[in-house]
């Protein structure tokens, strides 16, 4: 038997996720974006993206300290460059596998 508690939380969490994602779509849906705003909001999921992983390619430790030399960071660097020269996912994934691979047994 469900507990009204629960329920409730469950409700709340549901329109905590929903309202911020429909106010948007609802208010700008009608209308045009400035051409600038439309380029800016291009760069918000590489911001993201960049956000979540550079911490954990740079930092180690407790507590967090920046550490250059951590091998995740040297492979991330040409697996970056391979994805933006070929914009293969596939070819991507599989160069930064094996360099990962190779730095690990060279460390």
């Amino acid at each position: 038997m469900i507990q009204t508690d629960y329920l409730l939380i469950v409700i709340g969490m549901g329109l905590v996720t929903y309202i911020p994602r429909w106010l948007p779509l609802l208010f700008l849906s009608r209308r045009g974006l400035p051409e600038w705003f439309a380029e800016w909001l291009d760069f918000i999921p590489a911001a993201i993206l960049s956000a979540l992983i550079f911490p954990l390619l740079a930092t180690t430790g407790e507590p967090r300290h920046l550490d250059l030399l951590r091998p995740e960071l040297f492979v991330a660097l040409p697996t970056l460059i391979v994805a933006i020269k070929t914009r293969s996912l596939a070819g991507t994934v599989i160069f930064g596998m094996v360099l990962y691979w190779i730095a690990g047994k060279c460390i």
